[in-house]
Parts: C-alpha cells; structure tokens; sequence
C-alpha cells in the first residue's frame, strides 16, 4: 500500500505491545501469576495488528513482526522458568527493536490527512469510524447491558465496555473503508468523498487506524470487562470486516442478510458485559437486529440501486429488482415484529416493552405494506430513516422497562 513509514497509530500499537510485553516480563519476575498471565495474553492484539500492518502495507517489518510473534509463542508454549524467561526477554528484545522500526522514516505519505490541517485530520479519522452507525450500535450494546443487569450495570463498567465496543466498532469501519476504496469513487457523493476514496488519508494509514482501535478495544475489555466481551466484540469485527466487506458484499445478493450478524453482536457484548455469559435471552437481542438488517438496508439499497449497480455490487434491487426487494421487505418486517416480542413471551421483558414493541413494529409493517404497492425513492426514504429511528426506540424502551 504505501513506501513510507508507519503512521503514529502503528507507532502507538508497537509502543503497546513492547510496553504491554515489559510489564509481563516485570510481572513474571515478581512472580505475579495471574496478572503475569493476563498481561502476556493482552499482547496478543496489538502484535497481531502489527504483522497485519506489516504484510500489507510495511514489508520491511515483516521479519521483525513474524520473529517477535514467534518469540512470545514460544515463551507461552514453554513454561519453564529458566526458559520461559529466556524466551520472554528475547521477545522483548524483538518487539523493542520492531518499535525502532517503526519510527524510522517519513511519516506523511502522499495523499495523507496528517500532512493537512490538523483540525481537517481529526475530522477525516473521525469519519473513517461511521460515527452515526457507531451511535446506533452502542445503543442496542448499551440497552443489552442494561437488560442484562436488570438494571444499570455500573459506571465505571458500563463506561469500560461502551468505549471498548466503540473501539471496535470504529476500528471495523475505519478497515471497511480501506476495502472498499475501490469500489466508493464508483457509488456517487455519498461514499466518493469518503476520506481514504477521495485520497486525503492514506490507505496504510486508515489500515493502522483500524487495526490499532481494533487491538485497543480488545485489550481493554479483556482487561477492565472480561475475556468473552472482549472476544464477542472481536468476533464481530472480524465478521463485519472478513465475511462481509471482503467476501459477501460483492458475491452474493443474499449480502446484507448473512453480514447482519456483524451488527448484532453489541446486544451481545452488553450482556455479556454484564453477566459474563451469553444466553438465551441474548440471543434473542441479536436475533431482533439480525432480522432488522435487511429491511433497513433494502430500504437503502432501492434509494442508491444505481449507485450498486455502477460498483457491480449485487444487492438485492440490482439482482431482482425493485418489486421483489419491496416484498422481502415486507416478510422480514413481519418476521421482525414476531421476533420482537420473543422477551415478552419469554419473560424477560413487561408490558411497556411489549407495547412499545408493537405499536413501532405495526409503523414498520406499515410504511413497508406503502413500500411494496408503491415502490418510490420518497416510500424507500420513509422506511429507511424510520428504520433507524424504530431499532433505537425499541432498545431505549427494553432498557426502560427493566428499570422501571
């Protein structure tokens, strides 16, 4: 991707993963087992993000990446003291060296915000996250954790896993942009100006940005939530930015209905924020969004079905058309409102939830009923922002209703 020199994400991730490697180094010498331990595994992210940067876009640090990630495997594999220590300094050596690395060089490539107006910079990185569709998601998260305390869940907690899911959740849309920098310039205004499409952050940069979000949010639930938050929101990550934006997207019309799963996954990273576990309740939750997904992103894709078609993405309305998107649309709302109110039967949700969760499904059924007898761009904008509107007043009213 790029000749230049990591960015200061890549160079704040190497910081981390040698800092983080010291500390367990230091640990281990105090003989401090569990947190020896926890701090060894906390390393893991962070150097990940490094081989990844590294093979895509800083092939000069490949060596030092795959030889440090090497070294901390063996120190993990072999947990003899005398060798084990051995093998954690010469890991230490490595991942210190890799951070020299890391700073030699120009740091602005070409095309780079960083070499603009810092204020414009800032902006640019900030959108690189999709900070509306990241509002959205630390909803239902936030409601998820709430319902699963039955009631709030702790400040301090609550503020550890919402600015970990935002971490995540930015860190996997800064690396959707990357992926589809190819593809934006082709959609028309709403994606051509993208940062990293319209040229002004670099792709390697907005790689390291994702990457190193990415890492930060794992190591920070892992450490001050727990391990499952940490892998659920990983898992999620992994979904939205592998399955679905490197494969799916582009290969089958059935996209958006497998790659909602991605943006189910925060109900489940609230729960299991607050229980440390994941049951069937929880599931429910990210059965609601999951069977959402569709019809809100129909409802997009009829709005921009040339912009689709231009890209050669298959969505949908470009596939089938416009009258049989329309009456997906309508099954899935239906299937929606049935999935709705799975709590209430369940028992995990009373009578406002209930209410609430009727009275918002029969608005949706009913704008996507308008949709299908008349398919317009007006009808497609209606059920396309309600739909937003609709998934944060259901989360709001289940959070409510567990508190009141």
């Amino acid at each position: 991707m790029s000749g230049a020199a990591p960015g200061p994400w890549l160079r704040l991730t190497a910081l981390v993963a040698a800092g983080g490697t010291l500390a367990a180094v230091v640990s281990g010498a105090a003989h401090v087992g569990a947190t020896h331990r926890l701090l060894a595994a906390l390393v893991a992210p962070p150097l990940a993000a490094l081989v990844v940067a590294a093979w895509w876009a800083h092939r000069r640090l490949v060596p030092g990446a795959l030889a440090a990630s090497a070294l901390v495997a063996a120190a993990a594999a072999f947990p003899g003291r005398v060798v084990h220590t051995a093998l954690a300094a010469l890991a230490l050596a490595a991942l210190a060296a890799l951070a020299v690395q890391c700073f030699r060089g120009a740091t602005s490539p070409r095309g780079s915000s960083t070499a603009r107006a810092p204020a414009r910079a800032w902006r640019d990185y900030a959108t690189l996250t999709k900070p509306r569709i990241m509002a959205l998601l630390l909803v239902t998260g936030f409601a998820g954790m709430v319902a699963g305390a039955h009631g709030w869940p702790g400040t301090g907690r609550a503020l550890a896993a919402m600015t970990g899911l935002a971490l995540a959740c930015g860190g996997a849309a800064a690396l959707n942009h990357v992926l589809d920098r190819d593809i934006d310039p082709l959609m028309g205004s709403r994606t051509k100006q993208r940062p990293v499409a319209a040229g002004r952050v670099a792709p390697s940069r907005a790689l390291e940005f994702g990457l190193a979000l990415s890492a930060f949010s794992f190591v920070l639930l892992a450490s001050a939530v727990n391990v499952l938050t940490a892998l659920l929101a990983l898992a999620g990550n992994l979904f939205y930015v592998v399955v679905y934006t490197r494969w799916l997207k582009r290969s089958t019309p059935q996209n958006i209905v497998i790659g909602g799963a991605a943006g189910a996954v925060p109900p489940l990273v609230g729960w299991a924020a607050a229980t440390g576990r994941v049951g069937t309740a929880a599931l429910v939750l990210f059965a609601i969004v999951f069977v959402w997904t569709p019809p809100h992103f129909w409802a997009l894709a009829l709005l921009i079905r040339d912009s689709y078609a231009n890209a050669r993405v298959p969505m949908l309305p470009v596939v089938k058309g416009e009258r049989a998107t329309a009456r997906q649309i309508v099954l899935y709302s239906l299937a929606l409102v049935a999935v709705t109110l799975l709590p209430w039967t369940l028992g995990d949700a009373g009578k406002l939830y209930v209410v609430s969760a009727l009275a918002l499904g029969a608005v949706f059924v009913w704008l996507a009923e308008r949709l299908r007898r008349e398919t317009t761009p007006r009808r497609a904008a209606l059920l396309f922002h309600y739909s937003l509107l609709y998934l944060a007043l259901l989360f709001a009213a289940l959070a409510l209703d567990v508190v009141v």
